[in-house]
Order: C-alpha cells, then structure tokens, then sequence
C-alpha cells in the first residue's frame, strides 16, 4: 500500500497510540496502516486472526508498533477486553477508530426477523458505545484525544432492504455529535467519518454482480463504488492536527451521491 510518509507537521501522527476496530480487512485496515504511515503505533482488533497479522506486517513494515486483539465486538466483555489490552500494551490510547460493523444479510422490513435487527444493532451500535465508554473514560481523564465512529450514508437517508443497518449508523452519528457535546471540554473530539457505497468484502453480494451492482451507485455523481483506500486521509486527518477544532462533525466521502438529496 505504498511507504511514503506524512511530511505535512498538521497530519502527522507520530507518537501516537492508536485502536483501530475492524482493523483485519476492507476500510478498518486500509485506515490502520495510513496511521502507520502517518508514526503512529497501532493496536488492531477483529475476528479475523488471519486477517490481523496481514495488517500487523504491514504496520510494522513502516517501522511502527502493532498489537493484535483478536475479539469479537459484539460481545461487551470482549470489547472492553480490547480497550484493556490496548492501553496495557501503549500505556495510553491518543486516537480510537470504531470501524467494526456491517450486514450480513439484505432483507425488506417486513421480512427481517427480530433475531437480525438484534445481531446487526449489537454489531455497529453498542460495540462503538462500549468502546466509546472504556477508551472515552481513559481518554477525558487524560484530557486528550480523538475518536472516530465509522458511519455509513445509509445512516444519512433511507436505506431500503437495509433497516438496521442504517438504523444503527444514524444513531452512531447521533451518538457522535452527543458525545462531542458532553466531551467538548474535555480536549477529547469525537467525529464521525461518513464512507458511502464503498466496495468492500463484507458488501461483496453488492457489488461483485454482472452490472457492478448499478443500481446501488445510480444516485452518485462520480458513477462509481468508493474504495477502502480512499477513506485513508480523511481518517487520518480526523484524528490529526489539522482537525484540531473539528468535533461533532460528520465528514462524508461518497462521491457526491449525499449532495443530490
């Protein structure tokens, strides 16, 4: 994924220690190593033990500290268990990205069954509320730090055939801008990073179809899936410098499609 380095004093982030969940693949990875990149020492948690190492080879080929977590967030003990772990490995936690999340599955309302809303609710809003209170407790007694919840444009309007999963996402931004009230004088700043229809494995059935699911992309002007790599710098940005007075915020990257609404 490349070795140049941020030269830009606003953007670095060298000296930092930094959590970043979902971190074995898609957008938590490619978020990861930017950090790297930027100098800061990353602790990586997701499922996937397999999908971990391949990002701890690439945080530590840009000379930096990685710490593997494998946990599975949608279960509170295991994600405070990661906080825990992470702040025992660096000694302290400067930067928190909650990136895990996603679904599994596609369904109209009618149809889902309580049993998904449930997994899908646990999955990408109280796993970032139960990191948000173990690292958010760390970090307002430190009296520094910068958080980032990984939203979704699907938490911004409708999302058909997706009810908990924008369900979720938009009460991740809410949580968000209320977190960056209750925080705002504590030097901890809480934003949310607002990826659209990005091309990712855990929306593969989206995409990977004979019309690169074209219809899903119809509504953004660009004409085209994100990709992970793409939400690099503006995640590193969030958690750097140049965000210094940034909190509350949701910053969108979607190629456009928020704009014709």
């Amino acid at each position: 994924m490349g070795r140049c380095a941020v030269t830009d004093p606003l953007f670095s982030l060298a000296g930092k220690k930094a959590l970043v969940t979902g971190a074995s693949r898609g957008i938590g990875q490619v978020i990861a190593i930017a950090f790297a990149r930027a100098g800061a020492d990353v602790a990586l948690t997701a499922r996937t033990e397999a999908g971990l190492a391949e990002t701890a080879r690439e945080i530590r080929g840009h000379g930096r500290r990685a710490v593997e977590i494998p946990a599975d967030l949608a279960d509170r003990d295991a994600a405070e268990g990661a906080v825990r772990t992470a702040l025992e490995e660096f000694g302290q936690l400067d930067i928190v990205v909650n990136n895990a999340g996603g679904s599994s599955f596609v369904t109209p309302f009618l149809d889902m069954r309580q049993s998904g809303w449930d997994k899908v609710l646990r999955l990408n809003l109280d796993s970032t509320m139960w990191i948000c209170q173990a690292a958010g407790a760390h970090m307002t007694a430190r009296g520094t730090g910068a958080v980032i919840n990984v939203a979704s444009v699907a938490g911004l309007a409708g999302a058909p055939f997706l009810a908990p999963y924008g369900a979720a996402k938009a009460a991740v931004v809410a949580l968000t801008k209320t977190l960056a009230v209750e925080w705002g004088r504590s030097g901890v700043r809480i934003n949310a990073l607002c990826p659209g229809w990005t091309a990712t494995d855990l929306n593969r059935v989206m995409w990977d179809a004979p019309d690169g699911g074209a219809a899903t992309i119809a509504n953004v002007p660009m004409g085209r899936w994100g990709k992970a790599e793409e939400m690099a710098g503006p995640a590193v940005f969030l958690a750097s410098d140049a965000a210094s007075f940034m909190t509350g915020q949701v910053l969108v990257i979607d190629g456009g499609q928020t704009a014709t609404a």
